[in-house]
């Protein structure tokens, strides 16, 4: 058998211990947060059945779902025709009834239904697992890649929304980011926009356009919409509302003036400003909350506010998202269940963080202590120690050979290890352990219980 070069997918990505403590940090801090405001964690599985998938992303989110092939000889039982046809879209149904969950919002929707009599509502949920999606990899976009959401059902107050604000902006001043957006719009705003144009038919096709301003600029938004068949008197009513500057304040008070014809519209400021008025009474750390009409975020089953949020520090794609979905339930037989939710982008916060050096320099260390072992009768001295140390909550190894100093050294510098306790003769006659820090390199003789203090104070 020929030899295989080891690789993985592009945009997929192994991770070291090192990087593993770091990820885990981001993880333990915003679940901390999540559970401070009342959020309960739970899981689904990795795969879905892919009709419980589609159509709930739009045409560009069915694109990027992983598909997974029946097992066994998947085309035996399709029409030949079809094959002959070479038509992969009318060939998925066939050939694939499952897939990897694209997010972890639709998978919850699909959890709350089978689990509706379980629970109590209204129902506050954080899930924290990886997702993916067939996209292009680029820096910040990866195809396997972890999620943190919360979401709360079965509650039409908008308090809600305002609180997930307040989340965001704890977790993420919590993790060091000092400079950061969260982007408010809303739906029914859109659909106001739509209607006024005399295109409420084509809104979804004008969302996923105008969502892409930042990306593509607004010749870019302007062509694309024309090619979704927005004529040119379209898309000079729509410029001015695209274009629209000033304080929240005032984009709302232009939005009322331009949308006073339509009640989807007017009901979709009201929203935006209840928002905002629930979060006067809370002073933010660090966030700044914009009201930015151009974001859309081409999912369809938003119906209400929608968030984004983007680091001002770094050049790098959204961190988070989200929003109101009034009846994301009703695809799988429950009707009427409102719900709303953000995610974090964990992957794409790790990176900002490792950017900016944000993370704390506790947060890469694995063992905190290494016992030296020069030879068995050490060693034997040095299990009793080993487990006392544990006992007291002290993360600890023992090297496990006999070997010479600067190789048990060496491999406390490579891990980063603060204290190395060393055991040789002297020491085990007179019970005080030589405790070397690697940070200065000054050696102390202790007894373990002095050891101990120091360790743990």
């Amino acid at each position: 058998m020929a030899l295989i070069k080891p690789s993985i997918p592009k945009g997929t990505r192994d991770f070291s211990p090192k990087e593993m403590v770091k990820r885990n940090y981001i993880f333990d801090t915003i679940r901390s947060v999540f559970s401070k405001f009342g959020y309960q964690e739970i899981q689904t599985p990795t795969i879905e059945n892919l009709s419980t998938l589609t159509g709930k992303y739009g045409d560009e989110g069915d694109r990027l779902i992983f598909k997974i092939l029946n097992s066994g000889d998947f085309l035996a039982k399709v029409d030949a025709q079809k094959l002959q046809a070479k038509n992969s879209d009318s060939l998925v149904s066939e050939i694939s009834e499952k897939a990897l969950r694209y997010d972890l919002t639709v998978p919850f929707a699909r959890y709350v239904v089978m689990h509706y009599h379980e629970l109590s509502f209204p129902f506050k949920r954080f899930q924290m697992q990886p997702v993916w999606r067939a996209d292009r990899p680029q820096k910040g976009r990866y195809r396997e890649f972890y999620q943190c959401d919360a979401d709360v059902v079965g509650s039409a107050s908008l308090l809600n929304e305002a609180e997930l604000v307040l989340i965001y902006d704890e977790a993420l001043t919590k993790l060091g980011l000092k400079d950061f957006t969260i982007k408010l719009n809303n739906r029914k705003i859109l659909a106001g926009i739509a209607e006024i144009i005399g295109k409420p038919n084509l809104i979804v096709d004008m969302t996923v356009a105008i969502d892409k301003l930042d990306k593509i600029g607004l010749d870019g938004v302007c062509n694309e919409l024309k090619e979704r068949g927005f004529t040119q008197t379209d898309i000079d009513q729509l410029k001015p509302v695209i274009l629209l500057r000033g304080s929240n304040a005032e984009k709302l008070v232009q939005l009322r003036s331009i949308l006073s014809t339509t009640a989807i519209g007017l009901k979709g400021i009201t929203e935006i400003e209840q928002i905002f008025s629930y979060l006067e009474y809370w002073p933010l750390e660090r966030a700044n909350v914009e009201l930015d009409i151009t974001l859309a975020r081409g999912l369809n089953y938003y119906t209400g506010a929608i968030f984004e949020v983007k680091t001002n520090e770094v050049s790098m794609g959204s961190i988070g998202g989200g929003g109101r979905y009034d009846d994301l339930t009703g695809m799988f037989g429950l009707k009427d269940l409102t719900g709303v939710g953000i995610s974090f982008g964990a992957d794409r916060i790790y990176d900002v963080m490792e950017e900016l050096g944000l993370f704390p320099q506790a947060v890469s260390q694995g063992s905190q202590v290494l016992i030296s072992n020069f030879d068995s009768r050490a060693e034997t001295y040095a299990l009793p120690l080993l487990h006392q140390l544990r006992a007291k909550g002290i993360a600890v190894e023992i090297y496990p050979t006999p070997a010479k100093l600067k190789k048990q050294m060496s491999y406390a510098n490579d891990k980063s290890i603060s204290y190395v306790i060393l055991i040789g003769q002297d020491e085990m006659q007179s019970g005080l352990l030589t405790l070397r820090d690697m940070r200065t390199g000054e050696q102390r003789k202790l007894s373990i219980e002095q050891i101990v203090a120091t360790l743990i104070y």
